[in-house]
């Protein structure tokens, strides 16, 4: 040792660094130290000449008496007040305390159960001094409940005035003056860590953002109505990430923006049932039309949660309501004089002994000459189609060449339409700010002119016609698909009017892949102009290009591509997927999904910035040995408006990204406004560097460091909401671990987290992907090698 021990009395032997104040190995030494003060035996505290790292033990004691080492703090007490000759009845009281403090304190967390730990405490207030002296039971409990006392709200307190009474007397009594600065000198002060709760939240009014499912959403006059649909996916199949992203993944993101935003707003997806893909499909599996639409509602409905899709009401076209409104539109269509009855030449299978329908027939197409067009239209180019065009046609379900037969059929007069059509598509393109693709798609309809359109089928899967002579046929799915939306908001609220009929206070938003464009923007307004009803007409489309996948097509056929429930197998979160898809969304043009930039994705912007960002900041703000979770005041002379300094540039810098986002999102932009949203983020991580964010900060320049925490934790809030369109469940992360709300968007950065509010537990927003991953993966699903 450095010092020797005295010649009576005790020797602290310091064994490891400074203790924080919030454990018990701190207690202890203000024990010993009071008690040392209070019987008048002499202490020193030495430095161990040779220090056992190995050892957990901060210090050890050794008695000068007897050169006896004591490892325990209740030992050492012992020792001293039997030295002192405590009084039998005194001695006895003392060990009946060190019992109760190891059964009712021992297991309770110093800085976590504050309250419990000054509850039990004061059940031994009748045996606590009552004047200005230091007992045997005195001493003990004050080092025990110093941390919990002195870091107590006066409102919790205030609940026990006795105990909080006898705390302030011993503060005043000479041997625990004389032991504060000993032990102050020995310990790392630690504030106390306050359990997150509502009632330490200290948040602007009016910010929060709640959505109550359990209520039905109508038009509110005076508002903003935003009715958004997605295209209705086919039940024949398992969704791949193509078609998640192409319309229900980038409609969730724009419901969820909108939502934000203070409107109100209506999500209405749901599957498309009827027609020739589900009659095909449950030929190839052997079940009934009824069974497949059920298997296949369910497993697509289940891979939409597992993305997190917000649909305030996911369901079917397969219902009572769609056969009522889409025969009761056909009768308003055919009472105004817009439908017709042709006979139509169309291709029958013989070995089948039966019409064939338009997905029934593959061929060669005669505009581009790919080989496997379908019935209705060619994917490789898009032209629509009928059967009778295609060279070399084959029936899909036995591979036969079918033959030629008539049959009539009810057509909707597009032609005598197309004047009011064109109409409306100026009108809503140019208010509705519609994007390229999706005008120029509709414009190439129009510029080709307008033709009748058959509106039957000789199928028995879908609605029935309500005409003599069609008995044995159905409504064409592409007549009736659009009407889906309507109907299936029909079996969501029977006032489903009051969306669909009231173009005055409702805007319609509608997501979907290129090849379903003329069907919303020239067919289903047509119809919807032919029944002479006052419709809620299409205000914006978003429309997609093709996501390939690693330089070809997704196939289910041919196990390539990655489809819903394979995003689920591979262990990585939604939130990571929902990213990596909308940021590679195919606004404009095709893009291509690889397992290379998935990663990248993950490990570079996710981690790296975002989440290192907001990480970095909670932690250093949770420390308790500087904030304790609880947000300081910036100083008005850094943060004003005007003022010279980097926090006042990242506010300004801020202000004008939130500006550009929100325009980029209003526009239905949502590649480009997550791209924004990434750079708020970016400048986040740029603010701290600049700031130089760390202990030195804290130490020696106080006033900087608690406007930079105050600052960077506001950004975060702000970023919880920025960021909640595309990784909702990252969203709510940051909110649990700020302790705060999930908030409404804004249009300017503000410090709404005031200072006092307590934040909650740090949590990891993402973790790292390994990249030996990509190559498993790859091999996994059908991709080539780079």
């Amino acid at each position: 040792m450095t010092n020797t021990t005295p010649a009576t009395g005790i020797a602290l032997v310091r064994n490891l660094a400074p203790l924080a104040t919030n454990t018990a190995a701190a207690a202890g030494l203000l024990k010993i130290l009071v008690a040392a003060h209070a019987t008048g035996a002499a202490v020193v505290l030495v430095d161990a000449e040779t220090p056992k790292t190995g050892s957990k033990l901060p210090y050890w004691t050794v008695l000068a008496d007897s050169q006896t080492t004591l490892f325990d703090a209740n030992a050492v007490v012992r020792y001293l007040y039997r030295t002192a000759h405590l009084p039998l009845d005194e001695y006895l009281a003392l060990e009946q305390l060190f019992e109760w403090e190891e059964k009712s304190l021992n297991g309770l967390h110093g800085d976590q159960d504050l309250s419990a730990i000054i509850a039990a405490a004061d059940a031994k207030s009748a045996f606590l001094s009552a004047d200005s002296t230091t007992g045997a039971v005195d001493a003990v409990l004050f080092g025990a409940l110093h941390f919990a006392l002195s870091g107590a709200k006066a409102d919790t307190l205030s609940q026990y005035p006795a105990l909080h009474q006898w705390f302030t007397r011993q503060l005043a009594t000479a041997a625990v003056a004389a032991a504060l600065p000993v032990y102050s000198a020995n310990v790392v002060k630690v504030l106390v860590r306050e359990k997150p709760s509502a009632e330490n939240r200290n948040v602007t009014q009016g910010i929060a953002f709640e959505r109550d499912t359990s209520k039905t959403i109508l038009p509110i006059d005076g508002e903003k109505n935003v009715l958004i649909t997605s295209a209705l996916p086919y039940v024949n199949n398992v969704p791949h990430l193509g078609n998640i992203i192409g319309s229900t993944l980038s409609a969730d993101a724009f419901a969820r923006y909108s939502r934000i935003r203070g409107n109100n707003t209506l999500y209405i997806c749901g599957t498309d049932e009827y027609g020739t893909t589900t009659e095909t499909k449950a030929i190839e599996e052997g079940v009934s039309c009824q069974d497949l639409c059920d298997k296949y509602a369910a497993l697509h409905k289940d891979i939409y949660d597992w993305f997190g899709l917000s649909f305030d009401y996911f369901g079917r076209t397969t219902t009572e309501k769609q056969t009522q409104i889409v025969q009761g539109i056909y009768n308003r269509v055919n009472e105004n004089g817009f439908v017709s009855e042709n006979t139509t030449t169309q291709l029958y299978c013989e070995q089948c002994n039966r019409y064939l329908a338009d997905r029934y027939v593959e061929g060669t197409c005669p505009h581009c000459s790919y080989e496997d067009a379908r019935g209705d239209q060619c994917d490789k180019c898009g032209k629509l189609l009928n059967t009778i065009e295609l060279v070399n046609p084959r029936c899909k379900l036995d591979g036969n060449r079918p033959v030629v037969r008539n049959s009539n059929h009810l057509f909707l007069d597009l032609d005598r339409l197309q004047p009011k059509c064109e109409e409306f598509i100026n009108s809503s393109s140019s208010a509705g700010k519609w994007s390229a693709n999706g005008l120029a798609i509709t414009r190439s309809w129009l510029k080709e002119g307008l033709i009748p359109r058959s509106i039957t089928r000789d199928l028995k899967w879908g609605v029935p016609v309500p005409r003599a002579g069609y008995e044995k046929k159905v409504f064409y799915v592409w007549f009736d698909a659009c009407i889906g939306y309507p109907s299936i908001t029909a079996n969501y609220t029977d006032e489903w009017e009051r969306w669909w009929k009231n173009p005055d206070n409702v805007k319609l938003y509608q997501f979907m892949g290129k090849d379903n464009v003329p069907f919303h923007t020239v067919v289903f307004p047509s119809t919807q102009i032919a029944t002479g009803d006052n419709w809620t007409f299409l205000h914006h489309i978003s429309t997609c290009e093709y996501l390939n996948y690693e330089t070809g097509k997704f196939s289910k056929s041919r196990g390539v591509g990655v489809f819903g429930n394979n995003a689920q197998q591979t262990g990585v979160p939604s939130d990571v997927w929902r990213y990596y898809l909308l940021s590679s969304r195919p606004e404009t043009s095709d893009t291509m999904f690889t397992w290379a930039g998935f990663v990248s994705c993950n490990n570079s912007v996710l981690l790296a910035n975002i989440g290192n960002f907001c990480n970095r900041v909670i932690k250093f703000l949770d420390g308790t040995s500087k904030y304790a979770g609880v947000i300081p005041a910036a100083d008005p002379a850094l943060v004003a408006p005007g003022v010279n300094s980097d926090d006042r540039r990242l506010i300004d810098d801020v202000n004008e990204l939130l500006t550009r986002f929100i325009e980029q999102m209003d526009a239905v932009h949502i590649r480009s406004a997550l791209n924004t949203a990434r750079d708020i983020s970016a400048r986040g991580n740029q603010y701290l560097q600049e700031s130089k964010l760390g202990n030195a900060l804290f130490s020696d320049h106080r006033a900087q460091c608690d406007t930079v925490m105050a600052v960077a934790t506001n950004l975060i809030y702000l970023l919880s909401a920025v960021f909640y369109p595309f990784v909702p469940d990252s969203s709510a992360s940051i909110c649990r671990q700020l302790n705060a709300p999930q908030r409404l968007l804004s249009d300017t950065f503000e410090l709404d987290l005031k200072p006092g509010h307590v934040i909650g537990s740090p949590e990891y927003l993402f973790t790292r992907i390994d990249e030996a991953k990509i190559e498993q993966w790859r091999v996994a699903y059908g991709g080539s090698a780079e």
